[in-house]
């Protein structure tokens, strides 16, 4: 199968070349990562390129001390979200609110230097979420950008007491800058007012609401008094628009607390294949409880899963 690689991985590919210093060079590898497509064609090229990158992120932790933490982090559990903003707009907080990390937390900016992850639970499935340095132009790194591209969804945090339209343009045009999509049919987002609890907060949040209405969510908290955080935790993950599917085997019971987590719009052919690289090869049928005509009926490789469906795979 061809690769069919788009014009802008050849531009990354340029980047590389031309990069002075494994930095630079990682985050060409990283951009050339996140740019080519997912199939079959380019299994070979994405193992190869992630093998590029763990070379030369050891080479660079050895010669300049930076953490490979800063530069790449592996996804864990169900998706990787980044959460983004301007300076003082409460993003450690809400990492430190609702996930396991610890990032520094102060009332003055610049306090997040690195990209801190930390596992934030909802209901049977866990969802990283990374704390980023503030969106300042001068002071981005190189391997923010990339990291963006390959998020499953950003949370774009503004300060609801302090022009939070103003800084939904400003986080806007430095998103496009670094050529990061977001909005309808592109990368998925969510606009998180912080601040509710302080004055003018909730006329703003009204109109940022009206402003985004039916081109991105926007949902309204307090980060430092917990205000609308558990509600917040189920817009994460409606915005990841991900499912959860269950397998049995044949004559047990399902496990509920380890589902596959899978696009909507998934075959079962693609869950077989999560559940291991060889199956999707394997499969003979499989039986399914949720989505099927009836209980226990037998489906076709590319019935298409529903949220909370219960298969038994047979090889």
């Amino acid at each position: 199968m061809p690769a069919n690689l788009p014009p802008q991985y050849f531009e990354a590919e340029k980047s590389f070349r031309s990069a002075k210093n494994p930095a630079e060079k990682i985050a060409a590898l990283e951009e050339m990562l996140a740019i080519m497509p997912k199939h079959k064609g380019t299994d070979h090229l994405r193992a190869e390129l992630r093998s590029r990158i763990a070379k030369l992120t050891q080479l660079a932790a050895k010669k300049s001390g930076t953490q490979r933490a800063s530069m790449i982090i592996e996804k864990e559990g169900a998706a990787q979200v980044v959460v983004i903003g301007l300076p003082n707009a409460g993003k450690s907080q809400l990492v430190s609110s609702i996930t396991n990390a610890s990032p520094t937390v102060a009332e003055y900016p610049f306090t997040t230097r690195n990209a801190t992850p930390g596992m934030m639970e909802y209901e049977n499935i866990q969802i990283q979420l990374i704390d980023t340095p503030p969106l300042v132009p001068q002071s981005i790194d190189f391997w923010l950008p990339p990291m963006l591209r390959r998020a499953d969804a950003l949370l774009i945090m503004v300060d609801l007491a302090d022009a939070p339209q103003d800084q939904m343009e400003a986080i806007t045009t430095q998103l496009e800058n670094m050529r990061v999509e977001i909005g309808a049919d592109k990368g998925k987002a969510l606009i998180i007012g912080n601040k509710i609890d302080l004055d003018n907060a909730s006329q703003n949040y009204i109109a940022l609401k009206n402003r985004y209405k039916g081109k991105l969510p926007v949902a309204a908290i307090s980060a430092k008094e917990g205000t609308g955080l558990e509600e917040l935790k189920l817009e994460i993950y409606q915005v990841l628009d991900i499912i959860r599917v269950y397998t049995k085997v044949p004559g047990g019971k399902p496990d509920f607390n380890d589902p596959i987590i899978l696009n909507r719009g998934s075959t079962l052919e693609d869950a077989a294949a999560s559940v291991h690289k060889d199956f999707r090869a394997k499969l003979r049928y499989a039986r399914i409880w949720g989505s099927g005509k009836h209980d226990g009926v037998m489906v076709k490789r590319d019935h298409i899963l529903q949220n909370g469906d219960v298969i038994e795979l047979h090889l």
